[in-house]
């Protein structure tokens, strides 16, 4: 099925109002996340080699305890208007996170949004081990989750795409039209992409009204 228009949207600082995945790392692995954080927003390690290594010193007993301390964080402003606003128009919001699936969906439920958002990728862990053991069905060659190749499951007329930190690179430089976000400016500056800036949900939602003349 085409589309004439899907958004994809990150999760991890551009729902939640706080980058969760970073917060996850430095609580439950602060050493290794203090060593390996900086270089990966310096883009000297790659984000599958970072995650991996993050994620893979964790042992398996926290994952519940991991999920929990997630699920109540705040989203950002606006968020269960813009899904609304999407759904009104038969526009999918489709979630695409360089995180953990399980801390998504938690989030969501929590916000009772779950049922307004058409598609959530993320990665897996597998927790029959002593730590947790991360993979995705995108992998790709630098990338835990490829954006790009999530987003390839939808052909669309024009790709949306809001996003925040350096997992959403790929995904702007790919999209038509780009709501960026703190780091995400800045690398999007260096690559010469164009975007929109944006403080909330409402900011995106008042933007796309406007860009696709909607009454």
């Amino acid at each position: 099925m085409k589309f004439s228009r899907v958004v994809f949207c990150d999760f991890d600082g551009t729902i939640t109002t706080e980058d969760t995945f970073v917060s996850v790392l430095e609580k439950f692995t602060p050493a290794v996340s203090a060593r390996l954080l900086p270089i990966i927003f310096e883009r000297k390690m790659t984000l599958k080699e970072g995650i991996k290594q993050t994620i893979g010193s964790i042992d398996s007993v926290h994952y519940p305890e991991i999920i929990e301390y997630i699920a109540h964080r705040p989203v950002h402003p606006g968020l269960t208007e813009f899904a609304d606003f999407l759904n009104d128009l038969d526009i999918p919001l489709v979630v695409i996170s360089g995180g953990l699936i399980d801390i998504v969906k938690a989030v969501l439920e929590e916000q009772k949004l779950i049922n307004k958002v058409a598609a959530i990728h993320a990665a897996e862990v597998d927790t029959t081990g002593q730590l947790l053991q991360v993979y995705s069905a995108f992998e790709g060659d630098t990338e835990l989750v490829a954006k790009v190749k999530a987003m390839a499951q939808y052909p669309t007329e024009e790709k949306i795409a809001i996003g925040d930190s350096v997992t959403d690179i790929n995904m702007a430089l790919a999209a038509d039209l780009v709501f960026a976000r703190d780091r995400l400016v800045r690398y999007l500056d260096a690559e010469n992409k164009s975007y929109i800036e944006w403080q909330d949900f409402f900011d995106i939602r008042d933007r796309l009204t406007k860009h696709w003349q909607v009454d």
